[in-house]
C-alpha cells in the first residue's frame, strides 16, 4: 500500500490489534474508509455503508463509488511491480514445466481474454460460467470477466452435468468457458463432454470458449463452440477496463444449503475487493517478496479470495496448483514448496490428515526451510494434525493460522493474525476488525463472558458481507437475517474459552461439511432417491479421520431390504452413480445403510439426531424415543451399523 495507508491498514503488534479493533466498532465508517482510501477509485464513495442489517437483510457499502477490481489487481501495480512475478503455475505432472506470469504479462493475457469475450458477445452484466481446470486461463479468464463488467460464476472441474447445468440456468448464464480435458492425478477428464452434456439442458447459453489444455480430441458444436488459440489470434493486448459501481455484482458462487436447491451466493465490487486485501495482508502478514500458496481450487471461494483476488490486489506472487497433493507421491506438495520458495502456506485439515497418514520420510525428504508462515481452511482443524503440521511441516517455528469464514462472509472472519494475536491449536482465535461475533441462545438472546457456548452470529456489518442470493433475494434473508433479527447468522455452533478465542464445533443445520466443502443433506437425499432402487433416503454427517466429515446414508428400499451381496452391491452401487451423475464424486456417501423404515415422530418428520448418533458410533443413549411413530426401527438401525 501507499505511504498514506493508515498504520491500522496492516498491524503489525498485538496493541496496534486492540487498536484497530476498536476503532472498527466504535467508528467503522472512519476506519474502512481510510481502508479504502488507498485503491484505484473512478469516483469516490458517498456513505461508506448502507442498509446495515436491515428488514431487507442487504448491505451496502462504498455506494456511489466507481471502480474495477482489475485495475485495483493489475494495472495499479505495473508501475512498480511490472516484472514481478504475478503467478507461478504448478502442472499436475511434475515432469512438465512450469509456467511463470509477470504482473505486465498477466495483464496483457486479461486483455486478449477480455477482448476475446467481448468479440463474442460477451457485455457487462452478463453471467459466465467457469468450468475449468486449475489452469493459468482459469484466473486469466475470471479476471477478464471482471475486466469487462461481465459476472463470472466459477463450478469447480468435478461437479455433475447436471450440477452444472443447475447453476447455468439459475443465473441464466449466456456464456461458458471450459477446456477439452483435465488431468487430476494420474486421472484424465473429458471436461468439455460434460459441459456438452450439461448444455443439451441449457438455452441460454449461446456461445463456448474452449481452452485446449491436454490435446483430449473433442466434438466442436458448429455456430456455438469456438476455440480459445484461434480467437486470441484476432485480438489485441488493450482493453480499457469497464467502470463499475461499488455494488455491481462481481461474482455468484454456488454453495450448498439446508434444501436441495444451491445457493448463489452474490458478492459485489468494492466491498468485497476491499476484505479480500485488508484479510489477506493481515491474517498472513504478507511482505513484499513473499511466494505464498493456496492450495484451493478457484472453484471454491478461498480459491477466488486467497488463491486469486487478495494477493493480486495486494502484489503478490501466488503459486496456482493444478494436481493434487499424493501425485505422484505424498511428498508432492513439500516438493512444490521447496521448488518454488514457498514462504507462506494456506491448505486443508483434510490434506495434512491425509499426508499424515503417509510415511513421515515424504516430508524430511524436503527441506522446507522457505516456509515462514501456515494457515488452514475449511473446517477447524484438530489438535493432532495442528500438532504435526507445526512439527513436521514449520519444523516449530512457522505460526499457523487456523481460519474460520464462509463462502458467504467473502473473507477470512476469525482467526490468528500470523505471530501478531494468539495462535492455540483447535482454536480459530481472535475476530478481524470490523467482526463482532456473538454466541446466541437458542430465542435469540446473546451469550456474555468467556468460557461459553452457542449459535455464532456477526452482530454488524463488514465490507465482505453476501448481498443476496441470485434471483431469489427472500431466500437470502430466510437463511441468513432472520432467524435472529439483527444478526448475521452463521449456521456454526462455536464456544469462546477463557481467553475469549473463538472455537468452532460445527454446524447446527442440516449441512455436511466434506474436505471443507458444505453439502446440503437435502441435495444429497434427492440425489440418492433417484437411485431406481430407493424409496427414500436419509442422510447425516459423522466424523472423519481424512475428510473431518464423512457422509452416512440410511436408505430404504423399493422392495425391503435386500438380503443377497450381489443385491446389496448392486443397490449400493446405483446409489453411488446416482450422486455422482447429479452432483459429483466428491458428494458420494462414505457408508451406505440399507434399512426397513427411518426414525419418525407421527407428523413424519425423521429424528436425524437419533441418527447422527449412530452414524458417530453411539448405540445406547439415544434419547427419548417415545414419540417416535416406530420406536423398533431404531433397535433395527443400531443393530445394521456400518
Amino acid at each position: 500500500m501507499s505511504e498514506n495507508t493508515p498504520a491500522h491498514a496492516r498491524v503489525r503488534t498485538l496493541d496496534e490489534y486492540h487498536a484497530a479493533y476498536q476503532q472498527s466498532v466504535e467508528d467503522p465508517d472512519a476506519f474502512w474508509a481510510a481502508v479504502a482510501e488507498p485503491f484505484t477509485w473512478r469516483r469516490k464513495w458517498g456513505s461508506v455503508r448502507g442498509g446495515q442489517f436491515s428488514p431487507e437483510g442487504q448491505s451496502t457499502w462504498f455506494d456511489g463509488a466507481t471502480l474495477n477490481i482489475t485495475e485495483n489487481c493489475l494495472d495499479r501495480h505495473l508501475e512498480q511491480r511490472a516484472n514481478k512475478l504475478a503467478i507461478i503455475f504448478e502442472p499436475n505432472d511434475p515432469r512438465t514445466r512450469h509456467l511463470r506470469l509477470t504482473y505486465r504479462e498477466l495483464h496483457a493475457q486479461v486483455c486478449e481474454m477480455a477482448n476475446v469475450l467481448k468479440k463474442n458477445g460477451v457485455k457487462k452484466g452478463d453471467r459466465v460460467v467457469l468450468y475449468l481446470p486449475m489452469i493459468p486461463q482459469l484466473a486469466i479468464a475470471v479476471l477478464a470477466c471482471a475486466r469487462i463488467g461481465a459476472v463470472h460464476g466459477v463450478v469447480f472441474a468435478g461437479f455433475s452435468a447436471a450440477a452444472i447445468a443447475d447453476r447455468i440456468n439459475d443465473a441464466q448464464a449466456s456464456f461458458v468457458i471450459t477446456a477439452d480435458a483435465l488431468e487430476r492425478g494420474a486421472k484424465q477428464i473429458p471436461v468439455k463432454s460434460v459441459v456438452d452434456e450439461a448444455l443439451a439442458q441449457c438455452p441460454s447459453v449461446k456461445r463456448m470458449l474452449v481452452v485446449e489444455h491436454t490435446g483430449w480430441p473433442v466434438q466442436m458444436v458448429a455456430d456455438r463452440d469456438v476455440w480459445f488459440h484461434e480467437e486470441v489470434m484476432e485480438v489485441d493486448k488493450n482493453c480499457p477496463a469497464e467502470e463499475m459501481a461499488a455494488e455491481d455484482p462481481l461474482f455468484i458462487l454456488y454453495t450448498s444449503g439446508s434444501t436441495g436447491k444451491p445457493k448463489g451466493v452474490v458478492h459485489t465490487q468494492a466491498g468485497y475487493m476491499v476484505w479480500a486485501d485488508y484479510t489477506f495482508r493481515n491474517v498472513f502478514q504478507v511482505e513484499e517478496n513473499d511466494v505464498y500458496w493456496c492450495t484451493a481450487d478457484i472453484g471454491w471461494v478461498t480459491g477466488h479470495t486467497y488463491g486469486l483476488y487478495g494477493p493480486l490486489l495486494a502484489g503478490s506472487t501466488t503459486v496456482l496448483f493444478e494436481g493434487v497433493p499424493t501425485f505422484p507421491s505424498p511428498g508432492r506438495f513439500w516438493e512444490v514448496i521447496d521448488k518454488h520458495n514457498v514462504t507462506i502456506f494456506y491448505t486443508a485439515p483434510t490434506a495434512i490428515r491425509s499426508l499424515m497418514a503417509a510415511p513421515i520420510d515424504h516430508v524430511l525428504a524436503y527441506s522446507l526451510s522457505s516456509l515462514r508462515i501456515l494457515g488452514s481452511v475449511g473446517e477447524p482443524i484438530n489438535e493432532e494434525a495442528w500438532h504435526w503440521y507445526h512439527q513436521h511441516v514449520g519444523k516449530g517455528r512457522c505460526p499457523i493460522v487456523d481460519t474460520w469464514w464462509q463462502t458467504e462472509t467473502g473473507g477470512i472472519m476469525i482467526s490468528a493474525m500470523a505471530g501478531i494475536t494468539p495462535s492455540v491449536p483447535a482454536r480459530a482465535g481472535l475476530p478481524l476488525p470490523g467482526v463482532q461475533p456473538v454466541l446466541l441462545n437458542q430465542d435469540g438472546t446473546e451469550i456474555k463472558g468467556n468460557d461459553q457456548e452457542g449459535y455464532l452470529a456477526i452482530k454488524g456489518s463488514w465490507p465482505g458481507i453476501i448481498r443476496t442470493t441470485w434471483g431469489d433475494h427472500a431466500r437470502a434473508q430466510q437463511t441468513y437475517f432472520q432467524p435472529y433479527p439483527g444478526y448475521y447468522f452463521t449456521g456454526d455452533g462455536a464456544r469462546r474459552d477463557e481467553q475469549g478465542l473463538y472455537r468452532i464445533i460445527g454446524r447446527v443445520d442440516d449441512v455436511i461439511n466434506v474436505s471443507g466443502h458444505r453439502f446440503g443433506t437435502a441435495e444429497i437425499e434427492s440425489a440418492i432417491n433417484e437411485s431406481e432402487f430407493v424409496v427414500e433416503s436419509a442422510v447425516v454427517g459423522y466424523p472423519h479421520d481424512v475428510k473431518g466429515q464423512g457422509i452416512y446414508a440410511y436408505v430404504i428400499c423399493q422392495n425391503g431390504v435386500p438380503t443377497t451381496d450381489i443385491d446389496i452391491q448392486r443397490t449400493e452401487a446405483s446409489i453411488v452413480e446416482a450422486v455422482v451423475a447429479h452432483i459429483g464424486r466428491i458428494a458420494k456417501p462414505d457408508k451406505i445403510q440399507l434399512v426397513s423404515g427411518l426414525p419418525k415422530t407421527r407428523s413424519g418428520k425423521i429424528m436425524r439426531r437419533i441418527l447422527r448418533k449412530v452414524a458417530e458410533g453411539e448405540t445406547t443413549n439415544l434419547g427419548d424415543v417415545t414419540t417416535l411413530l416406530d420406536p423398533l426401527v431404531v433397535d433395527e438401525i443400531v443393530a445394521g451399523k456400518k
